[in-house]
């Protein structure tokens, strides 16, 4: 065995199955360094672990984080406010009836008319938060198109 000082632990196992013949005792390996003296220090005193710095730096870094998030998280609601939430649409009968202009309308573009609409107005076309409201429109819009469509019928019997 040699009295290298950088060595790492397998070439000195090794060194320990090569020195091992059957019946011979292995001298044992030597230590870079005295490990005693190193605990001897840090219980000591005189050397101190970095344990409070590296939890003051990570405090700061978290503070530097938190004022970094805040500012985007006031940019973000600033932009939420600026932006106008339209006017949520009617469910009048009357204002459904006139946006569908029936009284304009030929019985043989009532299935035109149906279709137009659904594409503006159905709820899976909407904001979630008004889908209740596009429902009770659609409803209200299908009802006043099919008794268009009857009494187109019975105009024409």
């Amino acid at each position: 065995m040699g009295t290298e000082t950088n060595r790492d632990f397998a070439s000195l196992l090794d060194d320990l199955f090569v020195a091992s013949e059957p019946g011979e005792i292995a001298p044992a390996p030597s230590i870079p360094f005295d490990y005693l003296a190193v605990a001897d220090e840090l219980h000591s005193g005189r050397i101190r672990v970095a344990g409070e710095a590296v939890a003051a730096e990570y405090r700061e870094a978290g503070a530097a984080l938190e004022d970094e998030f805040v500012s985007l998280l006031d940019m973000v609601k600033a932009k939420a406010a600026a932006v106008e939430e339209p006017e949520a649409p009617s469910i009048d009968p009357d204002a459904i009836a006139a946006e569908l202009g029936l009284a304009e309308v030929q019985p043989a573009d009532l299935a035109k008319l149906r279709r137009i609409f659904a594409l503006a107005n159905h709820p899976d076309r909407v904001a979630p938060h008004l889908r209740q409201r596009a429902m009770v429109r659609m409803q209200l819009a299908n009802m006043m198109i099919d008794d268009a469509k009857r009494r187109a019928a019975k105009k024409k019997i």
